[in-house]
């Protein structure tokens, strides 16, 4: 990708997503990664459902995530999105989380798969997809 853009989120950690020490648990990154992603797509002025409704699903095929510093009760996170590739059927999404003092405490990446909404079967990304994320 030439033109790779970012996308800021901002995600204050409730109560609700921290284990007994008050750390962030593992399983809330996945929600960060899909919040962000949603939310980069409506600030495009496009939402899941719009797209769902032209057509095309996007499951996800493959998450990674490397733990580098936890996170606790009332941080106020940043999620950092980008496009790390966009080629033929998926698109990788990848991700950066800071806390309030811009300390990198995580990276990871999500795989999603552009899927015909009638068939379930893989497709090409969608080519306004393609466009309104510079990937050309």
């Amino acid at each position: 990708m030439n033109n790779r853009e970012f996308f800021d989120v901002q995600i204050r950690v409730g109560y609700k997503d921290t284990d007994q020490m008050g750390v962030v648990h593992h399983s809330n990154y996945v929600v960060y990664y899909e919040i962000a992603r949603t939310e980069w797509l409506r600030s495009k002025g496009y939402t899941y459902r719009g797209l769902e409704e032209k057509g095309v699903m996007m499951p996800v095929r493959e998450i990674h995530s490397k733990f580098l510093r936890p996170a606790f009760y009332d941080d106020l996170l940043t999620v950092r999105i980008s496009i790390a590739e966009l080629e033929g059927v998926h698109v990788v999404f990848a991700h950066e989380i800071f806390n309030q003092e811009g300390v990198l405490l995580h990276t990871g990446t999500a795989e999603l798969v552009f899927t015909n909404a009638a068939t379930r079967r893989p497709c090409r990304a969608p080519e306004w997809f393609v466009e309104l994320f510079g990937a050309k």
